[in-house]
């Protein structure tokens, strides 16, 4: 599946849920958002049957997101779904992490291709301040027994100035003595992050390198690979960067979102896209959501704007899915 630029679209990102445990400070607003009424969520069959539609339209990769996907009921259900149905690249989940170890038995099962772990900080004082709850310990103690069992899995961290900015090394050292790959987000801003100064990937690089010394560019980097990923001298794992801010990527974008409400939403910063549940729950066949797929796709924007007027979609990330 291709859109209107040429791009190949093979990957799918599905939002679960708006629901999540925490309250990060530039996710979710203090006073929290309005959730959607449980009726307008798609079912897990629901999901199930657009995934199979998206497979057979190209769709290589899954990965699952909320809100905090873990808080969805009858979640290994779905994961066990999505294995049958077969994507060659795999099914992944990003998470916070807090409810991670009572699920990692249920993602092997379900042969879980990877976990992406939200961890911005190593303190626990930071931790509280940054999502409103003390559950740091349980997001490491997490983080060790899915390394133990094999599972492979990426830290991301949000670096945000005044914030995190003086645990850069420590966060990064996550990656010396195991194979863990951790890497650098640019803060976008969307809803609550706009109240938040980014740290460009091109400053991390540098206050890292001089700690660990010179990074040297994967030769296995992927095009539609949004993270540039460097091997470090004497690490285990890789360190990463995501610039979406200083270095778009949008010229080799493969990816689509579908939100926890059944909307296909084309690019992260614009309101594009097409409801998908109206036409599924009025029982129309695959062909009818394929064609309706492709033809949205086909108006993929060429790149996301933030720096235009008003640019940015009006939810709040816990809402999109990231």
């Amino acid at each position: 599946m291709r859109d209107g630029l040429g791009r190949q679209i093979d990957y799918l990102r599905i939002s679960l849920t708006d629901k999540c445990n925490l309250r990060c400070s530039y996710c979710m607003p203090k006073e929290g958002v309005n959730i959607i009424r449980h009726e307008r969520i798609l079912s897990l069959e629901e999901t199930v049957r657009i995934a199979s539609v998206m497979r057979n339209l190209g769709i290589r990769k899954i990965r699952l997101t909320g809100g905090e996907p873990l808080v969805r009921k009858n979640l290994a259900h779905l994961l066990h779904a999505l294995d049958e149905i077969g994507f060659p690249d795999g099914v992944y989940i990003t998470t916070n992490g807090t409810l991670l170890k009572e699920h990692l038995d249920e993602l092997e099962a379900a042969h879980i291709a990877g976990i992406n772990i939200s961890l911005d900080t190593l303190r626990p004082e930071t931790f509280c301040r940054l999502t409103g709850e003390d559950m740091l310990g349980s997001v490491l103690d997490a983080v060790y027994e899915a390394y133990d069992r094999g599972i492979r899995l990426r830290i991301n961290c949000v670096p945000i100035r005044g914030i995190n900015d003086d645990e850069l090394i420590d966060i990064a050292n996550l990656a010396k003595d195991r194979r863990i790959d951790v890497r650098f987000i640019e803060l976008m801003p969307i809803g609550c992050g706009r109240e938040y100064e980014r740290i460009p990937s091109c400053e991390i690089r540098k206050i890292l390198e001089r700690t660990f010394g010179t990074f040297t560019a994967c030769d296995d980097e992927v095009k539609a690979q949004p993270a540039k990923m460097y091997e470090v001298p004497d690490f285990g794992g890789r360190i990463g960067f995501i610039s979406p801010m200083s270095e778009p990527f949008c010229a080799s974008c493969n990816r689509i979102r579908l939100t926890a409400e059944g909307f296909l939403k084309l690019c992260l910063e614009k309101p594009d896209g097409i409801d998908l549940r109206t036409p599924l729950r009025e029982n129309a066949d695959d062909a009818k959501l394929a064609d309706l797929i492709i033809s949205a796709v086909r108006r993929k924007a060429a790149s996301h704007d933030f720096s235009a007027s008003g640019a940015g979609d009006h939810k709040k990330m816990v809402q999109i899915g990231g």
